[in-house]
């Protein structure tokens, strides 16, 4: 299996369910190192989700919001989510390849859990 590599910009993040059917969420893509480094800082709300690629931790040194954090593995199955308030350090995940990035309690709505898979979308969200 080769390394994803995607572009900045937009997509989409689809939550797989258990029935095949899945939850479709806007998706801004950071891939580039600075956008990467930029992130969710300076902003106090988004609307969907961030991917960070490659990652594997975060911070939130100033930010305006607490956020959830889903680490993902090379194959997008979720390895842990958590939610941080400002001005945490996350810890470095072993196997995390990705990070998912949204506002606090998005993630449990959508379904987004350890051991979900996700599919990453690149293009408009529509």
């Amino acid at each position: 299996m080769g390394r994803r590599r995607w572009r900045d910009g937009a997509g989409a993040l689809v939550v797989v369910g258990e029935g095949g059917d899945g939850v479709r969420v806007p998706l801004e893509i950071a891939s580039s190192y600075r956008a990467r480094t930029r992130g969710l800082l300076g902003r106090d709300s988004v609307e969907g989700a961030m991917l960070l690629s490659p990652a594997s931790s975060v911070h939130t040194f100033r930010m305006r919001m607490a956020i959830d954090v889903a680490y993902l593995d090379r194959r997008l199955a979720v390895i842990a989510v958590r939610t941080m308030r400002p001005g945490r350090l996350g810890l470095p995940r072993l196997r995390a390849r990705h990070v998912l990035e949204a506002e606090a309690g998005a993630m449990s709505e959508w379904g987004v859990r350890t051991g979900a898979r996700v599919e990453i979308v690149e293009g408009p969200a529509d």
